[in-house]
């Protein structure tokens, strides 16, 4: 009996000090905050995301959110320089939602990160997330990101690319509230063209390996990377490269809108009437649109992409969302082009009513 609890002290005693010595070394690891150079045979984790994600996408959305779900949203994502792609959407003039991949540096090592917010119901959020789990095979590619400070306790949004099909699920704890992310939102998209985005990646030669921003000590004395009504955001919209700005709007000479009713302005990247028919086949081409009240008559839509587009409006005049006998449209193809880092301003006219 004696030598027995003389081995179980032994025992517990080497326990205790494989314990302490694992704990020191530990704390000995140190992190390079200084960015090695970059090269074409750098390790950027989640890097060939960069290519598959190019180009305009269109699918329903289940959301979580106040927003609710909607069974269409189209998103054209494009390079906004050698290192990172993004895109901007509008749903109407209080909610917006945009997301950007880019390379950063962080935790001694190039990897991506993910700007994604907007505004919703007039106040805005920001957060950031890098890479941390990656899988591609010749079938499909996976791509998992998380909070910089919380990781998967705060936020977790999953990418696959199956073929010609995207899908992100995102999570989060609600503010904190929960002790684990659940269900924020899920995007199911096609892919619909991908010749709108060809002159940015000839420009850039993208992708490239080519650091965008380094995030070494960036959240250091945050308790999170998720940013409200712009403060402290380290990587501010007004910083974004090769963006500009279009202010677009119309007019609709003797007609009169229903208060409640609603305008759409849409944009695309090819035109929609041919002579005097409707092309259906390029609505694969829009790019960008905005749902406005009737009241409202003109938008502006920031971080747009350079590049040539044509605009139109409708007026929903029986409320039903979508475009149909009764409504009115403009007929035109309005062409405008917008400059890297530009501003442009176009205004079409609201002339015909559908049979």
């Amino acid at each position: 009996m004696r030598m027995r609890l003389i081995f179980t002290l032994f025992l517990l005693s080497m326990l205790f000090y494989g314990c302490k010595k694992k704990d020191t070394t530990t704390q000995q690891v140190v992190v390079n905050h200084t960015p090695p150079p970059i090269t074409s045979s750098t390790q950027v984790m989640g890097y060939n995301l960069l290519s598959k994600i190019c180009g305009i996408w269109d699918g329903g959305v289940v959301s979580e959110t106040a927003l609710g779900s909607y069974p269409e949203w189209i998103v054209d994502f494009r390079p906004y320089s050698a290192g990172q792609v993004g895109a901007k959407n509008e749903l109407d003039t209080a909610n917006n939602i945009f997301m950007s991949f880019f390379i950063c540096y962080h935790d001694s090592a190039y990897k991506l990160a993910f700007r994604n917010g907007g505004s919703f119901h007039s106040m805005s959020r920001v957060s950031y997330m890098e890479i941390d789990s990656v899988s591609e095979t010749g079938s499909q590619s996976f791509y998992r990101f998380a909070d910089f400070v919380k990781g998967m306790k705060r936020d977790i949004v999953d990418i696959t690319f199956k073929q010609d099909s995207l899908i992100i699920l995102a999570f989060t704890n609600v503010y904190n509230t929960e002790p684990w992310p659940t269900p924020h939102m899920q995007w199911r998209a096609k892919l619909q063209d991908t010749s709108s985005c060809q002159v940015a990646i000839a420009h850039f030669n993208f992708p490239q390996k080519v650091m965008v921003q380094n995030f070494s000590t960036t959240f250091a004395a945050d308790s999170e990377s998720v940013f409200y009504q712009g403060s402290g955001d380290p990587y501010p919209a007004s910083a974004q490269p090769y963006v500009g700005q279009a202010t677009l709007s119309y007019t609709a000479p003797g007609l009169s809108f229903a208060p409640n009713n609603h305008v759409f302005l849409l944009v695309t990247t090819q035109p929609l009437i041919s002579g005097f028919t409707f092309n259906t086949a390029n609505m694969i081409y829009r790019s960008r649109y905005v749902i406005l009240d009737a009241y409202q008559s003109s938008f502006t839509f920031t971080l747009m992409h350079p590049g040539s587009y044509y605009l139109y409006a409708y007026y929903d005049a029986n409320g039903d969302g979508v475009l149909d006998s009764g409504d009115y449209v403009s007929t035109a193809n309005v062409p405008f082009t917008l400059g890297p880092a530009g501003t442009v301003a176009a205004s079409t006219v609201i002339d015909y009513q559908i049979p």
